[in-house]
């Protein structure tokens, strides 16, 4: 099988040990592996900001790095998102959507494609708060959503329960957005702090040592609150975790 690993620009700038621990993730399962040095911005930023057709280079980038690949991995829920279902900036020829519908996010990968089961070499003894980003809940489907009337599931959950010493601590309001939101937290800095820090202040009270997502957007933004506000809290990317991060 053969891997596109696709790293979203912030991660590759500011958190490139999240993309290191997603390669030697899918390495441990004998996959081949490739990192296109061509890539760049799938778009997500300019087409949520309303720039549409500003995104069409980078989409097409995008097809011309990763066309040919079994599945292209991302560790990023809100750019697999928007590949898979908001890529429409250029037209959708038999590569774009071929390419689109080979996109995954790296928990969905795992647990629907390769239907992981163990994690031998991982172990991590600490008080959990799990994230799920907006994006990755409702877009990806990484979970059951708590305004739904459905069956509980969570693939982050299932994944991570598979962990040595791990312990969840849930918060009050599980699924209640952080505030980071992209383009939000720029355009309406206010509001965005004060979701954030409603966030982190729920996770404190449940418990938490650190807060794990598959979004390091969101880690991002409540880590910020959380050092503003003086808290002790850690965040880490569930890849890491998953890989066996020593904490």
């Amino acid at each position: 099988m053969r891997i596109g690993l696709f790293v979203p620009c912030y991660i590759d700038a500011f958190f490139p040990e999240v993309g290191i621990a997603t390669l030697e993730l899918l390495e441990r399962f004998d996959l081949d592996v490739d990192y296109p040095f061509d890539q760049t911005c799938c778009g997500q930023p300019m087409a949520n900001s309303g720039c549409h057709n500003e995104a069409a280079a980078t989409e097409r980038l995008f097809v011309e790095n990763f066309a040919g690949f079994d599945y292209i991995v991302c560790p990023s829920g809100s750019c697999v998102h928007h590949v898979r279902n908001k890529f429409s900036a250029i037209e959708q020829t038999d590569a774009v959507t071929d390419v689109r519908s080979k996109t995954f996010e790296l928990v969905e990968f795992l647990h629907d494609i390769l239907k992981v089961e163990a994690f031998p070499w991982a172990s991590f003894p600490h008080k959990v708060g799990l994230h799920n980003g907006c994006g990755s809940l409702r877009g990806l489907g990484h979970a059951s959503p708590s305004e739904l009337n459905v069956p509980f599931f969570s693939k982050p959950l299932d994944l991570l329960s598979k962990v040595e010493g791990i312990e969840f601590v849930k918060p009050a309001r599980p699924d209640e957005c952080c505030g980071f939101g992209g383009t939000f937290s720029v355009f309406e800095e206010a509001v965005s702090v004060k979701m954030g820090q409603d966030k982190v202040a729920d996770h404190t009270k449940a418990g938490a040592a650190y807060i794990v997502s598959a979004d390091t957007s969101c880690l991002m933004h409540q880590k910020g609150v959380a050092e503003r506000d003086g808290l002790p809290m850690k965040f880490i990317h569930i890849a890491q975790v998953l890989n066996g991060a020593a904490a």
